[in-house]
């Protein structure tokens, strides 16, 4: 299964999950996830414990915010995960964005409160076990997160960079083949890049 995990104030129906649901198909799955980061977390960590309950393969590929949680799950469970302009300090640029916020997919509205943004910091992930199972891509031109802030915090991973772009991850598709030999074939991915 390939897990699809998106950013703040996103959903399972944004532009990268229909991508990612497109590539891979019925392996894919997008859920929408609550807005809250403890309720959003259960959903994930219950995913993962039935993933490995029925000893499914479980892959990861979280953007922004999604990257964060998918870090923490990577970590967890030893699963391998991609991150796309991962968010690594969400509870500092996620800070500014308390009081009402809406959903880019659908408009709905939320309150986004100091204690969503403080109860992040335990799903910090301070030091690596495995840091060749994380593909970290960057872009440059990320407009809402500094990608040098990932880059300082994720050494040792797989690495992907690009110049300009945008914190969507512009063309993104374009990399689905490689995050797929990333995530089913880590061995070949490596090989094909070193």
């Amino acid at each position: 299964m390939i897990l699809y995990i998106h950013g703040f104030a996103s959903s399972g129906l944004g532009g990268k999950a229909k991508m990612v649901r497109e590539y891979f198909g019925e392996e894919a799955f997008a859920p929408s996830l609550p807005y809250v980061p403890d309720l959003a977390m259960d959903t994930l960590i219950q995913i993962a414990e039935q993933a490995a309950r029925c000893r499914e393969p479980l892959h990861l590929i979280g953007s922004s915010l999604g990257g964060f949680y998918a870090l923490y799950l990577a970590e967890r469970f030893g699963l391998q995960a991609v991150l796309v302009n991962p968010s690594v300090r969400p509870w500092e640029t996620l800070a500014a964005q308390t009081g009402h916020g809406t959903n880019y997919y659908d408009g709905a509205r939320f309150e986004w409160t100091p204690q969503h943004v403080e109860s992040l910091r335990k799903y910090r992930v301070s030091a690596l076990s495995h840091p060749e199972k994380i593909l970290l891509m960057l872009q440059t031109g990320d407009e809402v997160l500094d990608y040098r802030v990932a880059l300082e915090e994720l050494k040792g991973t797989e690495l992907l960079i690009e110049e300009g772009g945008d914190h969507s991850f512009r063309d993104f598709s374009r990399h689905l083949p490689r995050i797929e030999t990333f995530l089913k074939h880590p061995d070949r991915f490596r090989h094909a890049t070193s």
